[in-house]
């Protein structure tokens, strides 16, 4: 069974012992990585937990995966953001809400671009997220925000909120309940009609929500 610890600065720990793992065994770049079976039980963390911050290691370039071969080191000393962001967090006590509110800008720039681009509207993604909402139980949060994300084609900004995202520990991964796909399905119909005021109307709705439960969890 897997570990059940998980806190806010779980994310940071692991990041934290991966460097000391690369330092102690002097992993060059293009070195390979224990698996994460290896990893998880040197941590005692979940595998599950490992696997997440892999991806976002591999997000950010610090890693790669390799199908079939396992996980490398990339060129780690072009990567500073990990090391600036997990800094932050640590020493600032106020840190995570100001992460919060960094991810949520992002979010907000996403939906405004998509909100003033006519041929981003036109998207046919927006459609399918509709009926999705409608008729599919299994949608997920991170569906809407990512694809918000990726439709602008800004790869940056998808790689640092995907960080920030894991940092402010918002349950994005799981179903959407039916109360939140009410805000949904009005903020995609305001998106479609480039109304932005209606859409960050329906996306605030929604993101309190959704952040209300990590503060009762």
């Amino acid at each position: 069974m897997e570990s059940q610890k998980e806190h806010p600065k779980m994310y940071l720990e692991i990041v934290g012992e991966l460097r000391n793992l690369i330092e102690e065994e002097n992993i060059k770049t293009g070195g390979k990585l224990p698996s994460e079976r290896v990893l998880a039980e040197r941590m005692q963390v979940g595998r599950s937990t490992i696997r997440e911050a892999l991806r976002s290691l591999e997000l950010l370039g610090v890693i790669e995966t390799r199908r079939g071969e396992g996980t490398f080191l990339a060129d780690f000393q072009k990567n500073q953001f990990v090391d600036v962001l997990s800094g932050f967090i640590l020493q600032q006590s106020t840190s995570i809400q100001d992460v919060m509110e960094t991810r949520r800008i992002h979010e907000i720039a996403a939906i405004q671009t998509v909100c003033k681009r006519s041929e981003l509207r036109k998207l046919p993604v927006w459609e399918s997220l509709l009926a999705k909402v409608e008729y599919d139980e299994s949608m997920k949060r991170i569906d809407l925000i990512r694809e918000m994300i990726v439709s602008t084609g800004n790869r940056l900004s998808l790689k640092i909120w995907m960080l920030l995202k894991q940092y402010s520990q918002v349950p994005y991964e799981i179903v959407m309940t039916p109360a939140e796909k009410n805000y949904v399905k009005e903020l995609l119909v305001g998106l479609l009609a480039g109304d932005e005021a209606k859409t960050l109307k329906e996306y605030n709705n929604w993101i309190s929500l959704v952040e209300g439960e990590r503060e009762e969890s």
